[in-house]
């Protein structure tokens, strides 16, 4: 695993921190967040500038434009928003050189609660103020990174039905579960793959197939404890779901909020360093990174990045317990 040179550690010590932020994620008041931050970076001494993703700019731009600037005057790229908007900085960060912070904006906020970074924005940001760096594991599908987890299937449509009930209904947990709900009633394709893994190819048929990237989730939803752990030891961890029909995927619903989907016969957990996978019939498929969905070319190949990201980890006194 790479580690951080004396440049990137100069930067988390002292450097301004440049703060890619979404007005869009989840209940926060944006300009109550921003100043929040901006009063605890004063009185730390810290040098700041927001970079607020508009209306006008794909939030890449703004992200490439966050680690020009901190390459350039030596600072940190900061992503404050959900685990989507964390995706894309971390994307333009990756390979950098850049120390990367998160000051968690959204519902789930899987990543920071995974790095043990407070939800609330002032804890968070005083947590920044005295981070160190810590490398992370990065996956990837075809290029594309991911922190949390990427699925095909039945879960790319899950999130995408859930962002239209959001943009009705508001965003909730309550609003993703009655969401959930709705997919699955409406669920009926299967998709037949091809899956290669360490020189072993098989051919069968699913209604999606889940790869994570975040022990919390993963642990959270009742995965075998050992998947969970090859996370932690430089591996991703795939999810299989069986051909089931609909009382079935609801009754996996059900276990997923119980904590309790890896006792279920009908999933199959196991972990990869490298996984190709091959849709029948297909040459494109939707793939959903980190809560976002997009059309990729197949066949899909889903590895660990070869670089980590430095990501700033809180001090021990500043960290919180998973809740």
């Amino acid at each position: 695993m790479t580690f951080p040179d004396a440049s990137a550690q100069n930067a988390a010590r002292s450097g301004p921190f440049f703060v890619v932020i979404n007005a869009g994620s989840g209940h926060h008041n944006v300009d109550d967040a921003q100043q929040v931050m901006a009063r605890v970076f004063r009185q730390a001494g810290r040098t700041f500038e927001f970079l607020p993703i508009g209306k006008t700019e794909p939030i890449s731009v703004v992200a490439r434009r966050a680690v020009a600037l901190a390459q350039a005057r030596q600072g940190v790229v900061v992503a404050a928003g959900g685990d989507g908007t964390i995706n894309a900085v971390a994307s333009a960060v990756l390979s950098s050189g850049c120390p990367f912070g998160v000051l968690p904006q959204g519902t789930f906020n899987y990543f920071g609660r995974a790095n043990a970074i407070s939800q609330d924005s002032e804890a968070a940001a005083t947590a920044l103020v005295g981070a160190s760096i810590s490398p992370v594991q990065v996956g990837q599908v075809n290029g594309r990174i991911f922190l949390v987890n990427a699925s095909v299937g039945l879960y790319p449509q899950l999130l995408e039905d859930r962002e239209a009930w959001k943009q009705r209904f508001g965003r909730s947990r309550f609003v993703a579960f009655m969401s959930g709900i709705a997919t699955l009633l409406q669920a009926r394709k299967q998709l037949h793959l091809l899956v290669e893994s360490a020189g072993r190819v098989v051919a069968l048929r699913t209604p999606t197939l889940f790869v994570g990237n975040n022990h919390l989730q993963l642990a959270r939803v009742g995965i075998d404890e050992k998947q969970v752990d090859s996370v932690d030891a430089g591996e991703l961890a795939g999810v299989l779901v069986r051909p089931i029909g609909t009382l079935a995927l609801f009754g996996l619903l059900l276990r997923g909020l119980a904590g309790r989907l890896g006792d279920a016969d009908s999933v199959d957990s196991f972990s990869f360093r490298r996984l190709t996978i091959t849709p029948k019939g297909r040459k494109r498929i939707k793939v959903a990174t980190d809560g976002e969905v997009a059309w990729m070319q197949a066949p899909l190949v889903f590895e660990v990045a070869a670089e980590p990201l430095l990501l700033m980890v809180p001090a021990p006194a500043d960290r919180v317990e998973v809740a």
